[in-house]
């Protein structure tokens, strides 16, 4: 993998950036109207199951760096530690729901971040965000120039193996969107998504 700081300048006057925005703003609005009964839906299984509330939020590292907090519909028991990423867990399947399984597989549990979206937290498409106590994928993140883009709900790692891929190999692909990020590459990103929703192809629970 290449570690040279990577060339940015094409983002600061691309007009695809404020195009990308106003998608964004459309796309979340009529998805939160169009899910909000199947989310009902699925905040009642949730909170039939098991104690706790219904979404779960996290601290996550945006654009340039800052901070924002993501939400999810939650998938844990409350009792998860809640600043350690999934695999950093010992045997993380015993902390997931029975439903959360479910959410998890197909990405439903991922909803909620259409709300980010919306405020600008994120975008439907970029580098998936991390907590902030990820150190060694922040630091090759920054070395690749990830963070002059929005996080987004999927991403090129997603496509390509998400959960089975490397952190190097992680961030070899967000520096690939970095450097070619227009949007012929978030439409292929975004129709190479469906089939792997469909088919909750590449989710592993370490």
């Amino acid at each position: 993998m290449k570690t040279e700081t990577v060339s940015t300048d094409h983002l600061s006057w691309t007009p695809y950036l404020a195009v990308k925005r106003v998608a964004d703003v459309i796309f979340s609005s009529i998805g939160i109207v169009i899910l909000f009964l199947p989310g009902l839906l699925i905040a009642a299984v949730i909170a039939c199951e098991s104690r706790g509330p219904v979404l779960f939020s996290q601290r996550r590292v945006g654009r340039y760096g800052r901070e924002f907090r993501i939400y999810k519909f939650r998938t844990m028991h409350v009792e998860t530690p809640k600043y350690r990423s999934t695999e950093e867990l010992e045997n993380s399947g015993q902390y997931i729901t029975s439903v959360g399984h479910f959410l998890r597989k197909f990405s439903l549990d991922e909803l909620p971040q259409l709300i980010n979206v919306w405020k600008g937290d994120m975008s439907l498409i970029g580098p998936r965000p991390l907590i902030a106590e990820e150190t060694e994928i922040h630091r090759l993140r920054l070395e690749n120039g990830v963070y002059q883009l929005r996080p987004g709900i999927t991403g090129l790692a997603q496509i390509n193996g998400r959960d089975r891929v490397s952190t190097e190999e992680k961030v070899r692909m967000d520096r690939e969107y970095v450097e070619h990020f227009g949007m012929k590459e978030d439409l292929g990103i975004l129709f190479a998504t469906i089939p792997k929703l469909l088919s909750g192809e590449d989710v592993v629970e370490r």
